[in-house]
């Protein structure tokens, strides 16, 4: 074996993921907020398995995680923390116990970005999932209300198959995020509406999704490892222009983004991020349909 084979397979062994399922029931040590109104303790539909693709997101991750706890009152809902080879307590942080929420925690040993984080998370949900359920993507640095989950679980359970919240309609509002990130996602929006014929989609940037478990799983039984190649921001854009050719109804509800609540800088990078979208653009015209019905 050559000193180059032996690098590659060393790299291949370091990169792999390391999946730890763990469901934390612990009791919720927070004292219940006497100003929030009680809530409706009926569950609905399917379960909701909802994807947090993290990367030193320890500080981000308490907050949001009692929010998720507060969701699954009156939601089935699974959390899997995607943990993108974080250098922090991220991974302790997720496995702390949320008052019974269930957490489960997919590994990778080293940071493999966020194309591939949401990858092993779809992956990770598709294998426990019901076809009645649903697959939340949203980010992990509770800049996301995690309350539209209802909203997104009603979306599907209505008849649409993807469930997008947006900051483009009406109730929509992104002015808590720096103006270079508006810009990009505002360019970017007008960009993919005129140049794809997509219906229904206004935000086609939004990372806080919801999908019907069973088009997901039919996406990644024809595209598998392919279904999402893009590893930066563009990688969101990817997934909904190949889930395209399933035909799916596509809906949106209003998001009123809280970036005032991240907590570090942010991880996008306009120049990459842009460039990641006009050669994903580019390559979506020269890539043919499926050649069979999907």
């Amino acid at each position: 074996m050559t000193g180059k084979d032996e690098e590659n397979q060393t790299r291949g062994t370091v990169a792999r993921e390391e999946t730890t399922l763990a469901t934390l029931s612990e009791p919720d040590r927070t004292e219940p907020d006497p100003t929030e109104p009680d809530l409706p303790r009926e569950r609905t539909g399917g379960r909701a398995h909802v994807v947090l693709p993290a990367f030193n997101e320890e500080a981000s991750l308490p907050p949001l995680l009692h929010r998720l706890a507060d969701v699954a009152r009156t939601e089935q809902v699974t959390v899997w923390v995607v943990d993108d080879g974080s250098a922090d307590a991220t991974v302790a942080v997720a496995e702390a116990g949320y008052g019974g929420l269930d957490v489960r925690v997919v590994r990778h040993l080293v940071n493999l970005g966020l194309g591939r984080a949401v990858q092993s998370g779809l992956r990770a949900a598709l294998e426990a999932a019901s076809p009645d359920d649903i697959v939340v993507v949203m980010d992990a640095d509770d800049t996301h209300d995690p309350s539209l989950i209802r909203a997104l679980h009603a979306e599907i359970t209505a008849g649409a198959d993807v469930a997008i919240c947006s900051r483009f309609v009406p109730g929509g509002d992104d002015r808590t995020a720096p103006f270079g990130r508006r810009l990009l996602s505002r360019g970017a929006a007008q960009l993919f509406h005129r140049a794809l014929d997509v219906d229904g989609v206004r935000d086609f940037t939004s990372g806080y999704r919801a999908y019907r478990a069973s088009l997901l799983a039919r996406a990644s039984a024809h595209w598998g490892e392919r279904l999402i190649e893009e590893q930066g921001f563009a990688c969101m854009v990817e997934l909904l222009l190949k889930l395209r050719h399933c035909r799916p109804v596509i809906t949106e509800v209003p998001l009123a983004l809280r970036y005032d609540r991240k907590q570090g800088p942010s991880k996008l990078k306009l120049r990459r991020t842009v460039v990641q979208y006009l050669k994903l653009l580019a390559r979506d015209r020269l890539s043919p349909a499926p050649y069979r019905k999907l």
